[in-house]
């Protein structure tokens, strides 16, 4: 489930994969922050997306797959905040800030095959603005998931694997792992959260 055409065919049915409850740690995070600007990556129906608009943010939900993004402008005029996100399709091995700056980037369950989150966490730190915030969260290969294949157990993290990708202007927040419990067809199983929060020091 690492390519685009996987994510597209999933989502082109009717069968809603997510809840659309905002992640905890977005939560834990962005309720102390001031609302600004942010940006999403791999929003999928975006239910970080409606969140954030619903807290006062303006915000970008960024995705590589079409049909998600599709279901989450539906989700977001659903709930009323159209107004306050627009969409950007990009694959976050590619992705490139082109001047675009957010005062708080997010990603949540976005694993590159290969160990390749460094590279994408150094992509979206060119994201944020001077001030802002980075919040990085994903799986780790603990728990539940340390019954996953091989290949899948590769692509997820800790979240001290990924402080090569910020440059020397972040400070580190936050860099651990956070126990998270999950609903498994009605059985609750034990996980924990990847979890790198980080600030960008504003320019001397």
């Amino acid at each position: 489930m690492f390519e685009p055409s996987a994510w597209e065919e999933r989502y082109a049915g009717e069968e809603r994969f997510w809840r659309g409850n905002p992640n905890p740690q977005l939560v834990a995070v962005a309720s102390r922050l001031t609302p600004g600007t942010a940006l999403d990556v791999g929003c999928g129906e975006g239910g970080d997306v409606v969140w954030l608009a619903g807290q006062g943010w303006k915000v970008t939900g960024a995705d590589f797959s079409a049909n998600g993004l599709a279901r989450a402008a539906r989700h977001a005029a659903e709930a009323g905040v159209a107004d306050r996100v627009d969409w950007w399709q990009v694959d976050a091995r590619t992705l490139t800030a082109d001047g675009r700056s957010y005062d708080l980037v997010t990603t949540h369950y976005l694993h590159a095959p290969d160990g390749g989150m460094v590279e994408v966490t150094r992509r979206l730190t060119d994201a944020v603005a001077p001030g802002g915030h980075l919040l990085v969260v994903g799986h780790a290969p603990s728990g539940v998931f340390a019954e996953l294949s091989a290949s899948h157990r590769k692509a997820m993290f800790l979240a001290e694997e990924l402080l090569p990708g910020l440059p020397d202007d972040f400070e580190v927040l936050v860099a651990e792992q956070r126990p998270r419990e999950l609903n498994r067809e009605g059985e609750t199983v034990h996980a924990h959260d990847a979890t790198l929060f980080a600030r960008r020091k504003l320019s001397s």
